[in-house]
């Protein structure tokens, strides 16, 4: 991958490692000063997401959310209250997912676990306004 001042300027916006909209992630690059449009912006994510630089999260089908990613294969926790991502390393989806798509009449290339919920803070928090 090419070296280009928007795509560096993109991955320095995500380096933090929370997920954002490309609307605020565009907005983030514009406050600091960045000339970078929002199709450009759009642009270089999907061209990043293509190089495996980022993980696109859809926790539904109108909006994505883009991070920085780990280059190893990884799944995800995602709060649904507050967007905290955390990566999880280790895989035990392999053997369910070549079961599954076996079954169904798939060969698996790939796969994808995000595993939507509350983190324990947002779970905390819930508890607090429930009583």
């Amino acid at each position: 991958m090419r070296e280009t001042r928007q795509r560096m300027e993109v991955l320095g916006a995500l380096e933090g490692g929370e997920a954002l909209p490309a609307q605020d992630l565009h907005g983030r690059l514009r406050a600091r000063g960045s000339k970078i449009g929002l199709a450009t912006v759009y642009r270089t994510l999907h061209l990043l997401e293509g190089e495996g630089a980022i993980d696109v999260l859809r926790e539904d089908p109108t909006e994505a959310r883009y991070r920085r990613c780990s280059p190893v294969h990884h799944h995800h926790l995602v709060c649904e209250s507050c967007g905290t991502v955390v990566e999880i390393p280790e895989c035990d989806v392999d053997e369910w997912a070549d079961k599954v798509g076996r079954a169904h009449g798939f060969q698996v290339r790939v796969h994808r676990a995000e595993i939507i919920g509350l983190c324990a803070r947002c779970a905390k928090k819930q508890l607090k306004r429930a009583r």
